[in-house]
């Protein structure tokens, strides 16, 4: 008598959704360990390094001004001398901000970022702020918390729609261990880096932005990153003055991305060796810094003097022309650091500035000029990054104050609409336009600029020589499923392409089948494409032309046929990719 057959149990499509999502979820318990640890070992490591500097760890404008000048020139200028070589001979990502890096690996390589980003970023910065770079934290956490992501991703070798996802719960870790804010690194994630809200992602992010606050918290404590005195909105009147704090907070952001970048181009150009420009960088710093010492380091000693309605609105005034020269020169000259911070004391100088301007002419109904910094530097963080939603949630948990978030978001909200008006490209962004990808172009773009060439052409071309007579090339042309072909000399090099506008009226003529060659009728301006360029660029090349086949060629040698591309090649590609992705984002 025959057994039964054990049955199998078969998995549904809802019982692997659940199963994928709790795999994820335990990735980013552990991405969230990782980038809190990652964030309180980085504090630490700039408190070490500002020891050996200064002498102390406590806020650094108190260290500075009890220091004699030479000290306040000279540290700065030794910390670039330690900071340019260490990027430029170990990872150059690791110079400036970092977010526009993790942006870029998620957009266009798979969320994958180099392994030693992790130790050179956190070196690099810890070095550059802890001597008086000033940068702030937060963009190097979220690059080191994003290479923590990447690097699991890439141990376990998981999709790249994952990898992507564990880039951003990195990101979203640094920023909550960072600023004691788990919402706001959330939302940061979410909305400056992935620019992705399905539940898919943003489930596994906030379980890592939650983790990595609880292991911030465990370490540093509990508390606010700014402790403000208890402000709120005086009367309704005051609405209009804080849409105009909006678009002036929209402008000062702008102005400051301009001058980063315009700073940058200026070092670029500057005939000088890179790993030593930081050095130049560093001394002009310190010399700023015996005037206005509230601009080194992080800045927050300077924030707390705005919030606290410490300094005169002249004072307020000049910092903020004198922090955007400071962090443009510290980042352009090669330093490492962040963005976010310098923006944040941006906002609380020009709100103090407005604040204390309308508070003058309208005593009675307008609060004190510290709420308007308050308000001023969610405003700024949000014409920078073109990311209200993460500027109002981190003013909110960084500050504990509840009373002021009806105007911080109408700041926030017009402040970016402004800013976007003013400059298409956030701070984050622009630098990645200016290396010609565009983030806002759209994802099927992304796809096709994160493939390359050399992984979808096809290696076996049918060639014809320059000197093969019209009569022999009938065969090989009748036989052929191309009707256009590269032409090669002697030495094998491409010299033309030969289509079938070219030939199609000698290969019919009796007269000309034994007279004319094939180096008679080809075209020697051919349209070739890269084995490394990206396919983004190669479909742009066949489409102006109405081509459909393209000679690839040696990235080195132009002349050196290294394959063929068709525009089905290309399509197809593309539609293997996307449905890949869909399947796993299901």
């Amino acid at each position: 008598m025959n057994q039964p057959i054990a049955s199998q149990k078969r998995f549904t499509l809802s019982e692997l959704r659940t199963n994928q999502h709790t795999i994820m979820a335990v990735l980013a318990v552990a991405v969230g360990l990782a980038g809190g640890l990652g964030a309180v070992g980085f504090r630490h490591l700039i408190n070490f390094f500002q020891t050996l500097a200064y002498g102390s760890s406590d806020e650094l404008l108190h260290v500075v001004l009890a220091l004699p000048w030479y000290l306040k020139v000279w540290v700065p200028a030794a910390g670039g001398l330690v900071v340019g070589p260490l990027v430029y001979f170990f990872a150059k990502e690791a110079k400036g901000h970092g977010v526009p890096e993790v942006m870029e690996a998620v957009a266009l390589k798979g969320g994958v970022i180099r392994k030693r980003v992790v130790v050179v970023k956190s070196l690099a910065s810890a070095i550059s702020i802890s001597t008086g770079g000033s940068v702030g934290r937060e963009g190097p956490i979220v690059q080191i918390g994003s290479a923590i992501g990447s690097t699991l991703g890439q141990l376990l070798k998981v999709s790249q729609d994952r990898m992507r996802t564990l880039v951003g719960c990195g990101a979203a870790a640094g920023i909550a261990a960072t600023f004691n804010a788990p919402i706001a690194g959330s939302m940061f994630a979410l909305e400056v880096i992935l620019g992705d809200f399905g539940l898919a992602t943003f489930s596994p992010i906030v379980i890592s932005s939650v983790v990595a606050t609880a292991v911030s918290r465990a370490f540093l404590g509990d508390v606010p990153a700014f402790i403000v005195p208890t402000y709120e909105l005086i009367s309704a009147w005051e609405f209009p003055l804080y849409m105009g704090l909006g678009l002036f907070c929209a402008v000062v952001g702008v102005v400051f991305t301009k001058v980063l970048y315009l700073t940058e181009d200026l070092f670029d150009e500057f005939k000088f060796p890179e790993y030593l420009k930081a050095i130049i960088g560093g001394l002009i710093l310190g010399v700023a810094g015996l005037f206005f010492p509230e601009i080194l380091g992080v800045g927050y000693g300077g924030i707390d003097l705005a919030l606290g309605q410490k300094l005169a609105w002249y004072a307020l005034l000049l910092l903020i022309v004198v922090k955007i020269l400071a962090t443009s020169i510290t980042i352009g000259s090669g330093g490492s650091g962040g963005i976010f911070a310098p923006s944040l004391f941006l906002g609380a100088m020009a709100g103090g500035f407005f604040g204390a301007v309308v508070h003058q002419f309208l005593p009675t109904v307008t609060a004190s000029p510290g709420a308007y910094s308050i308000v001023g530097m969610g405003a700024v963080v949000s014409a920078t990054t073109h990311g209200p939603l993460a500027a109002m949630l981190i003013l909110f948990e960084m500050t504990g104050n509840y009373k002021i978030i009806l105007p911080l978001m109408l700041s926030c909200i017009l402040a970016t609409i402004f800013a976007g008006m003013l400059k298409k490209d956030s701070i984050y962004t622009l630098k990645l336009a200016r290396r010609g990808i565009n983030i806002r172009e759209g994802k099927e773009i992304n796809v096709l600029k994160s493939m390359f060439v050399k992984d979808v052409m096809n290696p076996r071309v049918e060639t014809i020589q320059e000197s093969c007579a019209v009569v022999d090339m009938a065969d090989q042309i009748s036989k052929s499923k191309f009707n256009s072909f590269p032409v090669l000399n002697a030495d094998n090099k491409l010299v033309g392409i030969i289509s079938f506008n070219d030939y199609s009226e000698a290969i019919f003529d009796e007269d000309l089948k034994d007279l004319v060659v094939a180096k008679d009728l080809a075209s020697e301006n051919v349209v070739t494409v890269s084995a490394d360029d990206d396919l983004f660029a190669a479909l742009e090349k066949i489409s102006r032309k109405d081509f459909s086949t393209m000679p690839v060629v040696s990235p080195d040698d132009p002349t050196e046929l290294v394959g063929i591309v068709t525009r089905r090649d290309i399509i197809g590609a593309y539609e293997k990719a996307v449905l890949k992705k869909s399947l796993f984002r299901s």
